[in-house]
């Protein structure tokens, strides 16, 4: 009873400690088991997606740990965006690197030594400096947390020799805890932190990777500017990261989306500290809704309606690419991650990695590049590769979110024309890529085609129903099917099952979506525009349609396949029918199935409505965030920026826009009702209540109608 009563008592100390400094009544998933296994003073990985909250992890313990707690940071910019915002929530906090004036480092020293500061951030250059191990070795350390720490792993996505030598932490300080933590690390990664830190029987906190809300899409390249265009159309004002491949192409890229009516900036690393801060908190502010820009960008940015996540080029490995698609919804809204991706990409890429000189790290880079290339090619469920590489299963073949389980998939016998490409793959003597091998199956005018002889060979000129977009889709099938390979330049080779596959003469089926395996046709048609992102309403009525079908295709025994797809269930919860001549307009609806199934799927839809509209909020001042005042909002985000510019902060430093939208929706008219807003704390409120409360009435003064005569 009394271990019950402790446990409790240091929970609600805990909360006591979250609400009053960074304004939150409850933890996410996994937070709070973290931080009570650093209080007793013990070791932890920490793996939690972009977004799930991980600096808490280490910032709250800071304050109820007794002495100091050393932050190692990667990045200057990430590690000033950080003490900014603990200082705002009343939390002593310093960070000291190269681009500090001598006397704020000093200053920062003082305070650690003298105990004033809790927590002190340093990079890891600093950290592993003799003299800088000597000033730690003054300290009292109650906690090392080292922060992105897949940088300390050769299998990690971003490898820094640096991070190696932090194992040097555990010998001069074998009794204070370790936190290691970082967004993505598959397994092997995992294996490789805990031996490098020598963590060995760590607690490891794995949080789920599946973020449901995220479509993540692959594009072809040839098309990149013109869908481009069309996905930032379809989220028009809305914020948006590019990331490019270079910092030229950043600049490139902002100047021709600017020129295209799209307001657009760039960010990379070449630009000086000041032009980085500004671009950076233009983003954050929605002054700027896009970012064109490299790949340090986003990490540790607090903007959690970016909508939409493009990456212009192939990213070097799956945990690269998942961090960066982290940074979009982060508040939970649907939000979409396009990919355009060339072979050429991954060429690219290869240049500079056999630039590296050693062996190990070489070969680990090319296995990150095989595989996101792999992933790019996929013609099955991305969301389930992406969760299977970071060890997670997902339930079902579809996950009803990618562009691959979102198209109708129809079976294309493509045997023939997959006859004729590995045909022509192993007749050039297995040495060149897709594009080669499609330009002689179509009799190409190539001239290298002529140098070669390639143009005597029977499989010149074979092909005429296909266009290079379709030779492109078998060439994918028949690499998923094993039938190909492609070698260390991308070149197409035949596996052995392949030969036999294609001496015996045995068919190929591709369930796929039928127009990737499409005959080429005169005209080209673009597939429609972007289909709108449903809402959290969709979403649940999807749900909902999703468990009817399986229950009925229980009791009807047939396979759930034979119903509706998953594209149509989707449509239906968009479209909400409710009537027969309404259902029948979605597509993949015709009168026979309807005749079987409708009744049931209309019903449903028509009860979740009837709960919706019972469950509308009032317009009271209690109201959810979802019934923001936009009004409202737009005045306090200038309020916000204007304090920020006072205080020489980033705008998100003083509230973030969860915080702001919760203050338009509740309009809060006292300083008690504003503490009861999520983000709102007593530090922030001492700090800030009169401004934000006086905005809140001046609105509502404004809104309210003007007495009659």
């Amino acid at each position: 009873m009394t271990s019950h009563r402790n446990e409790q008592t240091r929970a609600d100390g805990l909360r006591a400690l979250l609400k009053e400094h960074f304004g939150y009544d409850e933890f996410r998933p996994q937070q709070e088991r973290v931080i009570a296994n650093a209080l007793a003073g013990r070791h932890s990985l920490v793996i939690m997606p972009t977004g799930g909250g991980k600096s808490l992890c280490y910032q709250l313990p800071a304050l109820a740990l007794d002495g100091l707690t050393l932050v190692v940071s990667p990045l200057i910019a990430l590690m000033k965006d950080q003490v900014d915002g603990l200082r705002a929530n009343g939390v002593p906090a310093a960070c000291v690197h190269s681009g500090l004036p001598p006397a704020e480092q000093s200053e920062a020293r003082s305070g650690a030594l003298s105990g004033r500061l809790k927590l002190l951030y340093a990079a890891p250059e600093r950290v592993n400096a003799p003299d800088f191990l000597q000033f730690l070795g003054r300290l009292r350390l109650g906690l090392i947390a080292i922060d992105e720490a897949h940088c300390i792993s050769e299998w990690g996505h971003d490898f820094r020799p640096d991070y190696r030598k932090l194992a040097g932490l555990r010998s001069r300080f074998p009794d204070v805890p370790v936190m290691a933590l970082t967004a993505t690390a598959a397994e092997r990664a995992r294996e490789d932190i805990v031996r490098q830190l020598r963590l060995d029987g760590c607690e490891r906190f794995v949080s789920s990777f599946d973020r449901p809300n995220l479509t993540y899409s692959v594009k072809s390249k040839s098309r990149a500017w013109e869908d481009l265009l069309e996905a930032l159309d379809a989220r028009k004002g809305e914020s948006a990261i590019v990331y490019c491949f270079s910092r030229r192409e950043t600049e490139e890229l902002a100047e021709r989306l600017t020129r295209s009516g799209h307001r657009a900036l760039a960010y990379h690393a070449g630009l000086d500290a000041e032009a980085r801060r500004t671009a950076q908190e233009r983003f954050i502010d929605g002054e700027v809704p896009i970012a064109t820009a490299t790949i340090a960008f986003g990490m540790g940015i607090d903007k959690p309606d970016v909508r939409l996540v493009v990456h212009d080029t192939l990213p070097k490995s799956i945990e690269g690419y998942y961090q960066e698609t982290g940074r979009a919804g982060r508040d939970g809204q649907p939000s979409d991650c396009v990919l355009f991706f060339s072979e050429g990409d991954s060429r690219k890429h290869l240049y500079f990695i056999r630039r590296i000189e050693d062996e190990d790290a070489r070969g680990a880079a090319e296995r990150q590049l095989r595989e996101m290339a792999d992933y790019a090619r996929l013609r099955s469920c991305r969301r389930k590769r992406l969760l299977a590489y970071f060890g997670e299963a997902m339930e079902g073949a579809a996950c009803g979110r990618c562009d691959v389980c979102l198209t109708e998939r129809h079976a294309t016998d493509i045997t023939v024309v997959a006859q004729k490409m590995l045909s022509a793959a192993i007749r050039t003597g297995e040495q060149y890529g897709v594009a080669y091998l499609s330009n002689v199956l179509l009799g190409g005018a190539d001239k290298r085609i002529r140098e070669r002889g390639h143009d005597q060979l029977s499989v010149y000129g074979i092909v005429g129903d296909y266009d290079r977009r379709g030779l492109r889709a078998v060439a994918g099938e028949m690499e998923s099917s094993g039938l190909l390979e492609r070698g260390e330049y991308a070149e197409i080779k035949a596996t052995l099952a392949g030969r036999e596959w294609l001496r015996e003469r045995r068919s190929l089926i591709a369930h796929a979506p039928a127009r990737a395996f499409a005959p080429m046709r005169t005209g080209r048609s673009r597939g429609g525009g972007a289909q709108a992102a449903p809402d959290r309403d969709d979403d649940a009525l999807y749900e909902s349609l999703c468990a009817l079908q399986r229950r009925v295709a229980d009791e009807m025994g047939v396979s759930t396949f034979t119903m509706f797809t998953n594209t149509t269930l989707r449509k239906m919860a968009m479209a909400k029918p409710r009537s027969e001549a309404e259902m029948l307009r979605v597509s993949g609806v015709g009168p026979a199935k309807f005749a079987q199934y409708g009744h049931a799927f209309l019903q449903t839809i028509r009860e979740h409505a009837e709960r919706r509209e019972s469950s509308a909020p009032t317009g009271l001042s209690g109201a959810p965030e979802s019934e923001c005042d936009e009004a409202l909002f737009a005045s306090l985000r200038a309020l916000r920026r204007r304090l920020a510019d006072e205080e020489g902060v980033p705008a998100f430093v003083v509230f973030n826009d969860a915080t702001l939208r919760g203050l338009a929706a509740r309009k809060p008219a006292t300083p008690d009702a504003m503490l009861r807003v999520s983000g709102v704390g007593p530090v922030k409120l001492a700090r800030y209540a009169d401004p934000f409360l006086q905005a809140v009435a001046a609105h509502q003064a404004r809104a309210a109608p003007s007495p009659s005569p």
